[in-house]
């Protein structure tokens, strides 16, 4: 089994890059999509986040108003370490749970780990390569205000407590310069990952 890392920061193309090689075949092991499933059905998260917020924190249909409490802790440093302490723990469990079902199943193939924190989290130690998406900072912003409806300085705050291009690159084994159309990113995607898997299998790196 190859576990890449995928980083970037948010609007950079990171998913774009991460479903390319999932239409290849790679397992796309995704931090936010267990972020949600921890939020909306960890029985301890709910108990939490509707102690601090209120019980209507959580929608009708169960789900967590992730826009209420994004409004809160984005401008409320305590809040947002709050929000971390709580769900950023159970998280890291679901992937390490899913990679060793994964290792367990005797999978062989690609395994994405898509997480914006992957590298807050030490996660690069399990992977056997690091691929980092960047993307100049006009069009990651353009993205975020037709993908997300966020005003021009949402997104700037947003993007300024992520690191930097330059730090992402400086950790990254590949990195994938996202200046053109998604199908141009995808292809790069692709070739890297070919290249560092051929490059592991020459090496033997293991993931921890």
């Amino acid at each position: 089994m190859f576990v890449l890392g995928l980083i970037g920061r948010t609007g950079s193309g990171k998913s774009t890059a991460a479903r390319a090689l999932e239409r290849d075949g790679a397992v796309v092991v995704d931090a936010d999509a267990l972020g949600h499933e921890v939020t909306d059905h960890d029985p301890e998260v709910r108990l939490g986040l509707a102690s601090e917020y209120g019980s209507d924190v959580y929608l009708p249909d169960g789900r967590l108003d992730r826009a209420r409490v994004a409004a809160r802790v984005f401008t409320d440093p305590a809040a947002l370490a709050r929000l971390d302490r709580l769900v950023h723990p159970r998280i890291v469990a679901r992937i390490r749970s899913r990679l060793e079902e994964l290792r367990a199943a005797g999978f062989d193939g690609v395994v994405i780990l898509d997480a914006a924190l992957l590298l807050d989290w030490g996660l690069e130690r399990w992977c056997d390569a690091v691929i980092a998406v960047v993307a100049p900072e006009s069009e990651q912003i353009a993205r975020l205000e037709a993908a997300r409806g966020w005003t021009e300085s949402q997104a700037r705050r947003r993007l300024s407590v992520q690191r930097s291009p330059d730090a992402l690159r400086s950790v990254a084994d590949e990195t994938l310069e996202n200046r053109g159309s998604p199908e141009e990113l995808e292809a790069l995607a692709r070739e890297a990952c070919l290249r560092l898997r051929r490059r592991h299998a020459t090496t033997g790196r293991e993931a921890c």
